[in-house]
């Protein structure tokens, strides 16, 4: 049956897939609400024409081959590069978007974008929302009477089942690790592919955050929740080893 207070779009942007659900009395009718979500979705395919590093004219990829002068750079590009350089200093060094194979801020963008396509919404500030970006999610309860919106982490061990569940109101959840793309994350004081954990998903205010402490998590390896509160303790971690215990 169809809930009257709920609705959900799924477009697929960067590569991934990206839903975004409103809930509240009146979403299927209110004429703002289409617009809205539509801005949401067209922020995030300018950011990705902006920053993929799949596509060859995109500006990181210019930037990458020496090809596109300060002067042609969107200010999203040097707002990025600096976020990145105060992501190396905040996780001592393991979020690094200077990697060997040239610069990478991917790590950082889409929690980053999908933090601020969720502004958008504040045209329509009725509804709750929940944004998941491939698995990286920020939520907002608006409504007093509203029930706290329900995460699912997923087990790289088995993507068909769950880790955990998380409740969350108002906050942000994002995973990093080993289940869509092997070990693909690599340790920038190594230079080489991070072993130590299948995954690590970070929960807290923060969706830009949530996501640069969750992939410097899986390139640190080791006890991911020490390390967390020693640099944001704000936020809290999951964690399963690569000997396939959760911490």
């Amino acid at each position: 049956m169809t809930d009257p207070d709920r609705r959900a779009w799924t477009r697929v942007i960067m590569g991934l897939p990206i839903s975004l659900h409103l809930r509240g009395p009146g979403v299927r009718t209110d004429a703002g609400v289409e617009p809205a979500v539509d801005a949401v979705f067209e922020h995030l395919r300018t950011v990705d024409r902006l920053f993929s590093p799949y596509r060859p004219d995109s500006q990181v990829s210019l930037l990458r081959h020496g090809r596109l002068a300060p002067a042609e750079r969107h200010p999203w590009v040097a707002e990025v590069a600096q976020l990145c350089d105060e992501a190396r200093d905040r996780t001592d060094g393991y979020f690094d978007a200077r990697l060997p194979g040239g610069y990478d801020p991917s790590g950082l963008v889409k929690g980053w974008a999908a933090q601020n396509a969720t502004a958008l919404l504040d045209r329509v500030p009725h509804y709750d929302f929940c944004l998941n970006a491939g698995g990286d999610v920020i939520t907002r309860v608006r409504r007093p009477g509203s029930p706290a919106w329900r995460v699912g982490v997923e087990d790289p061990r088995d993507r068909t089942g769950l880790l955990t569940t998380l409740t969350v109101r108002d906050g942000a959840v994002a995973t990093s690790g080993t289940a869509a793309r092997g070990h693909h994350i690599v340790n920038p004081r190594t230079a080489k592919p991070a072993r130590t954990l299948l995954a690590a998903t970070i929960s807290g205010p923060s969706l830009l955050w949530a996501d640069v402490f969750a992939t410097a998590a899986v390139a640190r390896g080791g006890d991911v929740a020490r390390w967390l509160r020693s640099r944001a303790p704000d936020y809290e971690a999951h964690a399963i080893t690569s000997d396939r215990r959760t911490r």
